[in-house]
């Protein structure tokens, strides 16, 4: 037995060490094996990628031979900016004309000779009933309306500078005027006091309103200090004073302007900033011409004269609207490489903010100075809701009745305000006033307002000397205290609709078409049709707002004022970009996206993608869909598109993917336009409704694109 086992044992050890070697062979074949495969791998991977970079140049070469060819259609297609800006400028002429022939009443606000004998005959005029005062205000509200609709709407070769310094300083001799016809009507009031006498406290009070101003007044006729706080029941508005003031011959005016007249200039003519200097004829001479280094430019701008403050602020987007010119030298003919384009852009960037030297150095003051964070920066919060001027007046001798006669003791002084604190005893402390303020129903304040005073010395609003705030979330309103009298406004963050979480421009007719913005608050729907657009629904949390200001029909520059003064901010300023974390797009290929999106939406539907975020600066990434009928756009119809100025693609990813890549659709090719990208994939009927789309409507498509900035700001 002993024999035996040591026997298995020697046989059991060659048998190992057979089965080691074997081992080793196969591990050996399998490493061959693997590095072979991986051989092969690699060829055949060198190999598509080379068949992939061939495929690439002959694709890129095409797109170089047809370029040209491309270009001059789009050309001409582009062509309809320039009717549009022309169809314009005669309709203006038009209306000038128009309005001269009709010998109506009103002055043309344009001719200085024609307003400012306006401004002296109603100066002169001594009727200060408060009816008739309001009337005429509304005719001067219209009048600042026109002159700032020029402002902001007006292309650069069709306005002076002389002409926009002349436009502004009406528009605030105008707004001067009004508050001092208020002013006027105001003490015409309270001299007459006691024909509105409350008959349970004794004293006057009186609530006058229209659409555009509501006057709360109230006149402490009887001096009693258990009346000294009050709500106008017709407005909601309240007080509370200081016992002091409860037995003085005082009188409180809340006078709540629907509209800001108290914000500088530039804040109220707030045009559609930059972008648009991409297709003014300046900027294809800029680009033609070698341009000057920016140091240069600004030596250059800074020996420019000074220009009103106001002006400058206006300026930037005014004097860069469409001009395209009329002859071959459309701006994508400009055969640059990219950098070249964005390099010459950025210089031109400069360009255009120093186009206004007084006021670059004074926004730069400006910041500077918005270190004291009692100062509201009116880049990020601007005033909704109009102004509520909250005055204390002195009591103006009152109406005696003496058998038939009525006396009353006349002083030529005008309104005097009533001093409080009193000004003898500064280091004394003075209890503070109590105001409530009912908030507007034509406006949503989307977050609790920011509640600012204006200094008229600084020419800023300040968050100082206001304190103990309490918000009616139930009854809208705002209580708070005030250390003295002052000028109020409600503020509200600019950017709180932005960035936007979703838009999409669909086609719905033939030269009508429908834009979605949807942002955390709020989703907007803007009609477009011809040469107008109509905002068609505000619903915040399911419910319709805005009624009154819906279902009518505007240009797009009044649409954004409409909105804003709603406090529905979707129109970027020029410096948003500080305020809102953007997708930065360069300029190049965000205007010429806006451009060529508006020229082919008379058939395409475009949207918002989550991979415009992914797919870098230099270039844009939405939806797209030929769309023909007005029902909405199915899920499955649409495809991705990419583009950065110069060449088009269509993406291989749909909305859904796991990762972004730039891979092409397949059997799809490079294009220089967006134009010629769609064409590939779309119907004769589709080309046919972009070929014979109305100039107007693709014209306000564009500025709504401009306004609203989708592609950077969502």
């Amino acid at each position: 037995a002993n024999i035996k086992s040591s026997g298995k044992k020697k046989v059991s050890k060659a048998e190992r060490l057979r089965l080691q070697k074997e081992e080793e062979e196969r591990r050996l074949k399998e490493e061959e094996e693997a590095q072979f495969q991986a051989q092969q791998e690699e060829t055949a991977r060198l190999e598509k990628e080379r068949i992939e970079q061939e495929q690439m140049e002959k694709l890129e070469a095409k797109d170089r031979e047809r370029r040209e060819s491309e270009l001059s259609e789009l050309h001409s297609l582009e062509q309809k900016f320039f009717s549009a800006q022309q169809w314009k400028m005669d309709y203006r002429a038009y209306a000038k004309w128009e309005h001269y022939l009709s010998c109506d009443e009103s002055p043309d606000p344009t001719v200085l000779q024609e307003i400012n004998t306006f401004m002296s005959l109603w100066r002169e005029d001594q009727n200060e009933d408060i009816q008739l005062v309001m009337e005429k205000g509304e005719q001067v509200l219209n009048l600042i309306e026109k002159l700032q609709f020029l402002l902001l709407d007006t292309t650069p070769n069709e306005i002076t500078e002389k002409e926009t310094v002349q436009y502004q300083e009406s528009i605030l001799e105008l707004q001067k005027l009004l508050h001092q016809k208020y002013d006027g009507a105001t003490e015409h009031l309270l001299k007459t006091a006691n024909m509105y006498e409350d008959p349970e406290t004794g004293n006057m009070q009186a609530v006058i309103k229209n659409k555009n101003v509501t006057f709360c007044i109230w006149a402490n006729l009887k001096k009693k200090v258990r009346f000294k706080n009050h709500v106008f029941c017709d407005a909601q508005h309240g007080f509370d004073l200081p016992k002091s003031l409860a037995v003085s011959s005082v009188a409180v005016r809340v006078l709540h302007t629907h509209y800001d007249h108290v914000s500088p200039l530039w804040l109220q003519c707030q045009s559609v900033p930059k972008l648009e200097v991409l297709d003014s004829k300046e900027l294809i001479q800029h680009l033609k011409d070698n341009v000057e280094e920016p140091e240069e430019k600004e030596e250059k701008a800074r020996e420019e004269p000074n220009m009103p403050a106001e002006e400058a602020a206006c300026s930037d987007g005014r004097k860069s609207s469409i001009s395209f010119k009329e002859n071959s030298n459309s701006i994508a003919d400009i055969n640059e490489t990219e950098e070249e384009i964005e390099k010459k852009l950025e210089i031109l960037d400069i360009a255009s903010q120093v186009q206004a030297p007084l006021t670059q150095e004074e926004m730069n003051g400006k910041e500077e100075v918005i270190t004291d964070e009692n100062i509201v920066d009116l880049q990020q919060f601007v005033p909704v809701g109009g102004v509520y001027r909250v005055d204390a007046l002195q009591l103006p001798p009152q109406v005696k009745q003496i058998k038939d006669w009525s006396m009353v003791e006349v002083r030529d002084v005008g309104l005097e305000a009533y001093p409080y604190p009193p000004e003898e005893a500064e280091d004394a402390t003075h209890p503070p006033i109590q105001i409530t303020l009912k908030l507007s129903d034509n406006v949503l304040y989307f977050e609790d307002p920011v509640i600012a005073r204006w200094d008229p010395a600084g020419q800023q609003w300040r968050t100082d000397g206001i304190s103990n705030i309490t918000y009616g979330t139930q009854e809208k309103s705002i209580t708070f205290e005030m250390g003295a009298f002052y000028t109020i406004a409600l503020l509200q963050d600019a950017h709180l609709n932005m960035p936007y979480q979703a838009w999409e421009l669909r086609p719905t007719g033939m030269d009508e078409a429908l834009l979605t913005v949807t942002t955390v608050f709020a989703t907007i729907q803007i009609q477009i049709k011809g040469n107008q657009c109509m905002l068609s629904s505000v619903v915040v949390e399911e419910k319709d707002v805005l009624s009154h200001v819906t279902g009518k029909w505007r240009s797009p520059a009044d649409l954004r004022a409409v909105l804003k003064k709603a406090g529905v901010n979707i129109f970027p300023g020029q410096c948003s970009h500080k305020y809102v974390s953007a997708n930065k797009k360069a300029p190049l290929a965000e205007a010429r996206a806006y451009q060529q999106m508006a020229l082919v939406a008379s058939a395409f539907a475009f949207a918002w993608s989550k991979w415009n975020g992914e797919a870098g600066h230099k270039q844009v990434v939405f939806k797209v869909s030929e769309h023909l009928k007005a029902d909405s756009v199915k899920d499955k119809d649409w495809s991705l598109y990419m583009f950065n100025g110069q060449k088009a693609q269509k993406l291989k990813i749909t909305e859904t993917s796991e990762a972004f890549s730039e891979e092409l659709e397949e059997d799809s090719e490079f294009h220089s336009t967006l134009y010629h990208m769609l064409k590939d994939f779309a119907s004769k009927e589709a080309i046919d409704k972009v070929e014979t789309a109305s100039f107007l409507f693709i014209d306000v498509v564009y500025q709504l694109l401009l306004a609203t900035r989708l592609l950077t700001y969502s």
